[in-house]
């Protein structure tokens, strides 16, 4: 119903402003008008001031962006491969702002130097081929230039040798959530299918493959520092993608096959934590939420918690209802931190046969019940025959 009043006032305000324009008409009686629907010198004076109107709106809104909103940007890359990512968009988004600017200002300007006026020919001229070869030639050297900063980022982020000292470890993806596994002390992750998947077993792992005897599954995903970690991404339904914006990365997780990525975590999360820039963010945050639990309270609802910086593994494809939620928390440690986390998890092997014995534990009790209530309902008619013996 609600709607339905909307769109009624809707098009009753858009009936009112026509009939106010006609009234509008309908006053200029006497006064001289343009009706030949052919522009004069005063609607190209007028079109023209309107473009550099324009064009003035586009920069100072541009300014007043990059000063408003310009500090929500990522700040310090935490991975090795980091600068080199935030170099490459920081060439890209300059050179793409100095050709939009020189191009907008002689299109604005040509526009009005060049517009109608009575007596006035247009020139003709069918080609120039040094204005061809200008156009051509310049665009081409700078794309070239692009595209060979891009491929040598390409190469040194993605190329990983097999003599390099890594950490391997498989993400899983699914609806709607991150799953870690990590390959153990021999670096070898164990064979996978979706044809294992039972109970515990949530990733599909072989145990009977040998290498899956040291996997480790985890829903936090912990990281050492100063190490190269090589991740292995799997998706359990749909194309989902994995998004850790502080290490600049970013890999496709594709059903059916398996997607690589490595980097080298450069700051732990406590020092990360410590940088001035996010002691600042956080403070700041903490401030809003702080005023926001103020007025929560006085509603009678509970007070938000106080924000602490944390690194996250995000999905950057849009994979179902919850996909603002498929989110898991990563901790950078130290190295012997690290190894000590990892020394106290439970591999997967371990976890299934905790299943099984669990599920056998039932089974093995009722037999036990049953042959009791058999021993006790025999018992009875041995005492009989004895006592008529």
């Amino acid at each position: 119903m609600t709607s339905l009043l909307v769109i009624i006032v809707l098009v009753l305000l858009a009936i009112a402003l026509w009939q106010l324009t006609k009234i509008f008409d309908l006053s200029q009686v006497g006064e001289y008008r343009n009706s030949t629907q052919v522009a004069d010198d005063k609607d190209n004076n007028t079109q023209g001031y309107l473009m550099f109107g324009f064009l003035a709106f586009i920069y100072i809104f541009t300014i007043y962006g990059l000063i408003v909103w310009g500090p929500l940007v990522l700040h310090t890359p935490a991975s090795v491969h980091g600068p080199l990512i935030d170099d490459l968009m920081n060439v890209t988004w300059v050179l793409i702002f100095i050709v939009q600017a020189v191009t907008q200002v002689l299109l604005h300007y040509f526009a009005f130097k060049y517009r109608g006026k009575q007596g006035n020919k247009a020139l003709y001229f069918a080609d120039n081929n040094k204005l061809e070869v200008i156009w051509s030639v310049i665009p081409a050297i700078v794309l070239a230039g692009l595209i060979l900063f891009g491929l040598y980022a390409w190469t040194n982020i993605m190329f990983i040798e097999d003599e390099e000292d890594t950490v391997t470890i498989e993400l899983y993806a699914q609806q709607f959530n991150w799953t870690a596994r990590y390959a153990g002390n021999d670096n070898v992750l164990g064979k996978a299918n979706v044809r294992y998947i039972e109970g515990v077993n949530t990733l599909g792992v072989d145990v009977e493959d040998p290498y899956a005897n040291d996997d480790v599954v985890s829903k936090e995903l912990h990281i050492p520092k100063g190490k190269k970690i090589h991740f292995k991404m799997r998706s359990q339904d749909v194309l989902h993608s994995a998004y850790m914006p502080y290490f600049r990365a970013q890999m496709n997780c594709v059903p059916g096959m398996v997607t690589e990525f490595a980097f080298e975590p450069t700051y732990t999360t406590a020092e990360y934590r410590e940088l001035p820039y996010m002691v600042a963010k956080v403070a700041n945050i903490n401030a809003i939420r702080t005023k926001k639990s103020a007025e929560l309270v006085a509603k009678g609802e509970t007070a938000l918690d106080p924000y602490e910086f944390d690194f996250l593994l995000l999905c950057n494809k849009i994979c179902g209802a919850s996909h603002y939620n498929m989110q898991m928390k990563i901790v950078v440690d130290t190295p012997e931190d690290y190894a000590k986390w990892l020394k106290k998890q439970t591999t997967v092997t371990q976890e299934v046969k905790a299943e099984k014995l669990a599920s056998q534990a039932p089974e093995e009790g009722a037999k036990t019940e049953a042959k009791a209530k058999d021993t006790a309902a025999i018992t009875p008619a041995k005492e009989v025959k004895v006592a008529m013996k």
